[in-house]
């Protein structure tokens, strides 16, 4: 084997182990479609019952 195609096959490696790695990342930090709703629902937290809680009754900032 030549020095320059084990030069290419060297760098091929990294460069796909390099994007490999940047698609994992990408994927890890992102919701898949079919999970939107459970995000919403964390952020938007409900009684048991199903109604809306109130958010602003729980910031001591605007108490006086």
């Amino acid at each position: 084997m030549s020095r320059n195609r084990r030069i290419f096959i060297v760098v091929f490696i990294v460069f796909t182990a390099i994007v490999a790695l940047l698609a994992i990342d990408m994927a890890s930090r992102t919701t898949a479609p079919w999970n939107k709703r459970r995000e919403v629902e964390r952020a938007l937290p409900t009684a048991r019952d199903g109604t809306a809680v109130d958010t602003m009754a729980t910031d001591t900032l605007l108490e006086p």
